[in-house]
């Protein structure tokens, strides 16, 4: 489950990517759903960052998905470009 915020990061990261190429928002997309799963076949395997915060890499891309568990619920509080200043998504914490 992505929170609005995390929604909203991943829009504008599929916008930004089609504005650059034609179809490479499509690409990117199908990128963080194959983490997507990923994480959810296994979310413990994925490093604790901060507070109990994971984050999971895009191969592809240099973003990384940023998600809590909540019992077997997990929540993607973020989906940001690596290069970014961490406090962008602790704040969402």
């Amino acid at each position: 489950m992505f929170t609005a915020a995390a929604s909203a990061d991943l829009t504008e990261a599929q916008d930004w990517y089609e504005a650059k190429v034609r179809g490479l928002g499509l690409k990117f997309l199908a990128a963080i759903d194959a983490l997507v799963n990923r994480v959810v076949a296994s979310p413990r395997q994925f490093p604790v960052v901060h507070k109990s915060v994971r984050r999971a890499l895009s191969h592809r891309f240099p973003y990384a998905l940023f998600f809590i568990e909540d019992g077997d619920t997990l929540l993607v509080i973020a989906c940001m470009h690596s290069r970014r200043d961490p406090s962008e998504w602790q704040r969402r914490v």
